[in-house]
């Protein structure tokens, strides 16, 4: 299945923009209507918006954009930007009849891109809302990988970052996932060329590597951990969609699930120097009737996300 006539199915769009200069974009998704919503946080240096909403129990499940952003918390911003740009369409809950603003829910996560190089000199204009506006009019299904939106500043370990994308279909259930990657650890075996995640991979997605028959496991010189000295530092945020019809509580266990496919492409995953977040959103209706099958979509998400995560760092080689 490709991945816009995976869109397609899922009825979402996928919108981003970057700025060369500054090393850093922004990548936006907008489901076509409402779509229910959770999350699952493993970092132990997250940078989050509207999380608490989606909890279990509270008076929203439903949201009308995701927002993935560089930048640190500079990068939340973008998810205002989003907010207004939505809201200016009277897309969100309506409190009441015009000219009373509707009210969008727009979650979203950042990532540390911050040390990169490029211009972080911009004063009292950080360029994320103009980002989020510019990544929220290019929406569709048409989605650049690698050194892109979200991914165009990040690094993976020492290696260079970027976004990624990846889908599987069971019994007629479509799960797709984007990828920021942005890591405190490695997406490489120590000491080779060959991806944690080859397992994975599928067609030769992210250059067909694999361990030689006599591998041996060595210590790993090729993270972050080197000289990272603080929180906050780094991250893998990101989004599964799926058309089956999940409750928000069905939907916290996919994004549960989903979060292993981190640990399966990179190691070590979930430091306390990462901010490691996925949503996961329902935007169809087709049924998933029972826990195994639940139970495989999620083995399905996680896949999905190991692929994404290894598609962003290897298609960023190229760009």
């Amino acid at each position: 299945m490709t991945l816009p006539s995976a869109l397609s199915i899922l009825s979402v769009r996928i919108g981003q923009a970057h700025d060369i200069h500054v090393k850093t974009g922004v990548t936006v998704i907008l489901p076509d209507s409402p779509a229910l919503c959770a999350v699952d946080v493993r970092g132990g240096g997250p940078g989050t918006r509207e999380i608490m909403t989606l909890q279990d129990g509270g008076l929203i499940d439903k949201v009308h954009a995701v927002v993935l952003s560089g930048g640190s918390v500079y990068g939340l911003a973008a998810a205002d930007a989003v907010t207004a740009w939505l809201g200016e369409k009277r897309i969100g809950y309506a409190p009441g009849p015009a000219p009373v603003p509707v009210s969008p829910i727009v979650p979203s996560a950042i990532l540390f891109d911050n040390a990169n190089g490029g211009d972080k000199g911009w004063g009292l204009e950080p360029p994320f809302r103009r980002l989020a506006l510019e990544a929220c009019e290019a929406a569709g299904a048409d989605v650049q990988e690698g050194q892109a939106g979200a991914g165009f500043g990040a690094t993976a370990g020492q290696y260079k970052g970027g976004l990624g994308m990846a889908s599987e279909e069971i019994d007629g259930l479509t799960v797709t996932a984007i990828i920021a990657a942005n890591p405190v650890g490695s997406p490489y075996m120590p000491g080779t060329e060959c991806p944690w995640a080859w397992p994975y991979e599928r067609d030769g997605e992210f250059g067909g590597q694999r361990p030689s028959p006599d591998y041996k496991f060595v210590e790993a010189s090729d993270t972050k951990l080197a000289f990272l000295k603080s929180a906050g530092q780094s991250t893998v945020i990101g989004a599964v969609m799926t058309n089956a019809a999940l409750t928000q509580k069905q939907l916290k266990r996919l994004a549960i699930m989903a979060q292993d496919g981190i640990a399966m492409a990179v190691q070590p995953a979930h430091t306390p120097l990462d901010g490691d977040t996925i949503f996961a959103l329902s935007s169809a209706g087709v049924a998933c009737e029972t826990a195994s099958a639940l139970a495989e979509l999620g083995g399905a998400a996680a896949r999905c996300v190991a692929r994404a995560l290894m598609r962003g760092v290897h298609l960023a080689k190229d760009n």
